[in-house]
C-alpha cells in the first residue's frame, strides 16, 4: 500500500494564531468577554436593590418644574462622561459609542464599588481593538490626573475659605484640618515628584487631560450652585457658590468626620436656620440617585442584550 506524505520545507515559517484571532474564534476564552456582561448584571442588580430602598418623598417635595432646572441638571449630570469622552477621543480617537461605555463606567463606580468602572472601561477598550493596544496606561493616567485635579482644586479653595473657618471656630477641628490638608498636599506632591515613573502618557497629553479635569470640576461646582439657587431662589446665588465651595472642600479632606453634619452646621451659620438645607441636600442626592438608576437600567440592560445577541 502506497501512502503519500506531505512534508514542509525546513525553512517554512510556522504561523501561530494571534491573540485577536483566538478571541474572534473563541471569544469566551477572554476574560473581557465575560467581564462586561458581569458588570451589566451587577449594575441591573444594584439598580433593583436601590429602587427598593429609594425614597422619592424628599425629592418630590422640593422638585422644581422649571425647564431651566432640568436643562442645567441634565448638563451637570452629563458633564463627567462628556469630559471623559473629550479626553479619550483625543487619546484613542474614541468612537461615539464610547459615551455609552463611559456612562456605564460612571454608574458602576457609583452603584457598585469605586474604580470598578475603570476596570469595566478597560475591558471594553480591550474588546475594541481599534481603540488602542495598551489601554491600561491611559485609563490609569486619566484616573490619577482626575484625583490630582480634585486635590489641587481643594487646596486652592482652602485659601478663601480659611477666614470663614477661623471665624466660626469649633465647626471644623483645626488639627484634623491641618493633617487633612497635609495628606492631600503630600499625595499630590508625591504624584508630581514621581510623574516620570507614574505616568505613561506624554507631557502634552497629560496637560490636556489635566485641563479638562480642572474645567469639569470647576464647572460642576458652578452648576451645583446654580441648581441649588433654582430650587431655593430666595437665597442669593453668591451664597450658594460659597456653600458649594465649602462642601467641595469638606468632602475632599480625608480625616474630617461627619462631613454632612459639618456642612449643614456651616450652612446654618452662614445663611440661617430658616433655609431647608437638609431637605435640599436630600432632594439633590435623591435626584442624582434616580438618574443613576435610569442610566443603569438603560445602558446596563442594553449592553447585556447586545452581548447575548452577539454570542
Amino acid at each position: 500500500m502506497n501512502s503519500e506524505t506531505t512534508t514542509l520545507p525546513m525553512d517554512a515559517p510556522i504561523e501561530f494564531p494571534t491573540l485577536e484571532t483566538l478571541r474572534k474564534k473563541a471569544p469566551w476564552r477572554s476574560w473581557t468577554f465575560w467581564f462586561g456582561p458581569a458588570i451589566s448584571l451587577s449594575i441591573l442588580a444594584a439598580t433593583l436593590i436601590a429602587l427598593r430602598h429609594f425614597d422619592a418623598r424628599p425629592v418630590l417635595a422640593l422638585l422644581p418644574t422649571s425647564p431651566l432646572f432640568w436643562a442645567v441638571f441634565l448638563f451637570s449630570y452629563m458633564l463627567t462622561p462628556i469630559s471623559e469622552y473629550m479626553i479619550f477621543r483625543r487619546l484613542w480617537a474614541l468612537p461615539v459609542e464610547g459615551i455609552a461605555a463611559l456612562m456605564r463606567k460612571r454608574v458602576s463606580n457609583e452603584l457598585l464599588l469605586g474604580y470598578v468602572g475603570e476596570v469595566y472601561f478597560y475591558s471594553w477598550a480591550r474588546e475594541h481593538g481599534s481603540v488602542t493596544n495598551a489601554p491600561y496606561g491611559a485609563i490609569k493616567d486619566v484616573a490619577i490626573l482626575s484625583a490630582l485635579a480634585g486635590n489641587l482644586v481643594t487646596l486652592f479653595l482652602l485659601i478663601p475659605a480659611l477666614p470663614l473657618i477661623y471665624r466660626y471656630e469649633g465647626v471644623i477641628d483645626a488639627q484634623l484640618l491641618f493633617w487633612s490638608v497635609l495628606i492631600v498636599g503630600g499625595t499630590s506632591a508625591i504624584a508630581l515628584l514621581f510623574r516620570r515613573k507614574l505616568f505613561s502618557l506624554p507631557r502634552s497629553e497629560r496637560r490636556f487631560v489635566m485641563a479638562v479635569h480642572l474645567v469639569r470640576i470647576v464647572g460642576s461646582l458652578a452648576l451645583a450652585a446654580l441648581l441649588w439657587h433654582l430650587v431655593l431662589p430666595k437665597v442669593a446665588l453668591l451664597w450658594w457658590f460659597l456653600l458649594v465651595t465649602l462642601r467641595q472642600l469638606i468632602s475632599r479632606l480625608p480625616l474630617l468626620p461627619n462631613k454632612d453634619v459639618m456642612f449643614a452646621g456651616i450652612a446654618v451659620l452662614l445663611i440661617g436656620p430658616h433655609v431647608a438645607i437638609s431637605a435640599l441636600m436630600a432632594m439633590m442626592a435623591g435626584l442624582i440617585l434616580a438618574a443613576h438608576l435610569v442610566t443603569g437600567l438603560i445602558f446596563g440592560g442594553g449592553d447585556l442584550v447586545r452581548k447575548l445577541v452577539r454570542s
